[in-house]
């Protein structure tokens, strides 16, 4: 037998470059990849390691239209004259449009060709020329002038533009004045270049749920009013008496539509009705985020159908708890019907965790309507408030070719990343832009109370784990740490239903949506290199004893040399503990052979990867550390041409 013999006939991988994190224009199913050449194909199949989920076609002029609106985003691989040309009769508008990227076939250059901002192009584009190390062309004017996009930073805040043929206006505006003014009625954070200003007078931006906001207001006089003054006779010089007025209003969505009706009312009575609630008080249809009613009237046709046609969500509440808010309006006839004081009232008070209303109840027809304003901080008391999200992601041996699509998406899709340091710099390019959380190697108890902390507060949350989360790793953790508090993980949405409806403070925290994501684990990666190690049964065992007692290790070893199982080794060999991998030999040699074969793989699959085939009696001849796995082959196991395998007894019974 030749044993000791260094792996070098498989080429280490270098891995395909890390995928950077895609924005939600681009993801997965949503990219469309067309080429022309054979080239062209082939660069095709290399960004499938960029999008995984995206689909590649041979590219037909006449069979775009067929996938216009079916996809998110386009990726052409050819001159973009032929894209150009194929796509203008397609493109509608900025709000609608899809991204367009088109690529050289080289994948020197990725060129942002429509839909920028909103579609996300810019950023596919960026994406690309990282992963193939290309160079993005961009030629948004705000991107040029590393200024922030008015379009994008709305969309990223969850304002609705409601004129968007004032945005070109007010992004030249912008660019020429390298800044913005911005009145705004919640707060937020505005980012440098916009300017804050109290006056609504003065401002290039509106950011209220008013429809319009009152000419005549007279701001609160500072220090800098005649400075003020002067700015805004300086600007209605400047522009001609329709211009002065023309103002771009960026809609908050925080109005909550408490909304009671008759059985049988029509969509159109209540669009209407709400629709005229709305304008007589001088707010904005656009600013409307949910309805809010009484669960019996959930499943109303008429109500279903209007919040349908404005995607607007529908929170209900109990009669118990409506009638669990002071302060409202009661009506007899609504307590006959339905067993609660009043709807419409308490319904937006508790969807919108307001302690008063914007507009109290208003009856038209056979509808009644009440209006409450979501303010920012305060939480919602509704019956669907969603849990965060907790997911416990093995990254497998690290690379990102070795990381399952899934797992990649989960960590794209979350808010936090919390991990140990060294796996957390394998997945660099996945967590740029995210809050990352990073300890060291014995602070796995304080990862996992802060991933759950931030769950319940309704964060979406990927642990990471190197390997397979459920091997060796945090999987187990977490879920002891959430039992330890008491938390239940669910694996559906989480919905609480146990506060007191009438008081925001006696919320309970939700319990978190928990999902473990497998990964290639140790020694899936160790077996794949040395062959087929494993192909019978097989025992794992930690020879660490910082969590286990080295007696009770002394005895697994005992009872799986005995019968005979493979073993696979984990933790083998550190600087405290230098004589495990020595004494765990000496009990697996009082059963096996010294020629039994043993593989000896460090760092597998990853850029430092080494791999070696010896057996029981000269293991320790060789490099190992934590971050080698050791495998120990079975009575049966045998070396063929430097592979390590263990048959699984298919010669007893067919001829091979």
């Amino acid at each position: 037998m030749d044993t000791g013999n260094k792996i070098k006939r498989r080429a280490k991988s270098k891995g395909t470059p890390p995928i950077p994190p895609l924005n939600k224009g681009g993801q997965g199913g949503g990219t469309a990849i067309f080429y022309i050449t054979d080239n062209g194909f082939a660069l095709a199949e290399r960004l499938k390691g960029l999008y995984p989920a995206a689909q590649v076609f041979k590219f037909k002029p006449d069979t775009i239209s067929k996938f216009w609106g079916k996809h998110k985003s386009f990726i052409f691989i050819m001159a973009s004259g032929i894209v150009v040309r194929t796509i203008a009769p397609l493109i509608k508008n900025k709000k609608t449009d899809p991204a367009v990227v088109v690529l050289d076939e080289k994948g020197e250059f990725a060129v942002s060709l429509l839909s920028g901002h909103v579609g996300g192009a810019n950023n596919i584009a960026k994406q690309i020329a990282d992963f193939l190390g290309g160079e993005a062309v961009i030629t948004t004017a705000s991107d040029v002038n590393n200024m922030p996009s008015i379009d994008l930073w709305a969309k990223e805040n969850n304002l609705v533009i409601e004129d968007w043929n004032l945005l070109p206006q007010t992004a030249t505006q912008f660019i020429n004045n390298s800044s913005l003014k911005i009145y705004s009625e919640i707060d937020m954070n505005l980012p440098s270049d916009f300017l804050k200003v109290s006056d609504p007078k003065l401002a290039d931006v509106l950011i209220t749920n008013k429809q319009k906001i009152d000419s005549n207001v007279i701001p609160v006089k500072t220090g800098i009013q005649e400075k003020r003054t002067k700015e805004l006779d300086s600007c209605l010089r400047r522009n001609d008496k329709n211009q002065a007025i023309r103002k771009l209003y960026l809609r908050p969505k925080n109005l909550i539509l408490g909304i009671g009706c008759n059985s049988g009312t029509a969509a159109d009575e209540i669009e209407d009705a709400v629709k005229g609630v709305l304008s007589k008080n001088n707010l904005s249809f656009l600013s409307v985020q949910s309805i809010a009613t009484i669960d019996k009237k959930g499943a109303e046709p008429g109500l279903l159908s209007f919040a349908g046609k404005y995607n607007l969500k529908i929170n209900t509440f109990t009669p118990d708890e409506l009638n669990s808010v002071s302060n409202v309006e009661k009506s007899e006839a609504a307590f006959k019907a339905t067993g609660a004081n009043a709807v419409a009232e308490p319904a937006a008070m508790l969807a919108s965790g307001a302690d008063k209303l914007l507009v109290r109840k208003q009856k038209i027809g056979n509808a009644t309507i009440a209006i409450a304003e979501k303010k920012a901080g305060r939480r919602a008391q509704s019956a669907e408030r969603r849990a965060g999200k907790l997911y416990i992601v093995g990254t497998g041996p690290g690379t990102i070719e070795h990381i399952t699509p899934y797992a990649q998406s989960v960590i794209k899709e979350s808010d936090v990343i919390v991990g140990y340091g060294t796996y957390l710099d394998l997945i660099k390019e996945l967590t740029r832009d995210k809050e990352v959380i990073s300890t060291g190697m014995t602070k796995e108890i304080e990862r996992c109370r802060k991933a759950v902390e931030l769950a319940i507060s309704g964060r979406t949350v990927s642990v990471i784990s190197g390997g397979d989360p459920g091997i060796y790793a945090m999987a187990g953790l977490v879920f002891e740490v959430l039992r330890g508090q008491g938390v239940k993980g669910s694996r559906g949405q989480g919905v609480n239903k146990s506060a007191s409806p009438s008081n925001p403070q006696t919320l309970e925290p939700l319990n978190p949506v928990v999902e473990v994501i497998p990964g290639i684990a140790a020694l899936n990666a160790c077996a794949a290199r040395l062959g087929a190690p494993l192909m019978h049964d097989f025992a794992a065992i930690s020879l660490s004893d910082r969590l286990t007692p080295w007696k009770l290790i002394e005895e697994r070893l005992e009872s799986a040399a005995k019968t005979d199982f493979v073993i696979v080794l984990y933790n083998p060999k550190s600087m405290g503990r230098p004589e495990h991998i020595n004494k765990a030999r000496k009990i697996i040699l009082k059963h096996r052979a010294p020629e039994t074969p043993v593989g000896v793989v460090r760092a597998a699959m990853r850029e430092n990867e080494s791999i070696v085939v010896t057996n029981l009696r000269d293991m320790l001849n060789y490099d190992i550390d934590m971050q080698t796995t050791v495998i120990i082959g079975n009575s049966r196991t045998f070396v063929w041409d430097n592979w390590m395998i263990t048959p699984r007894g298919y010669e007893k019974k067919f001829k091979i």
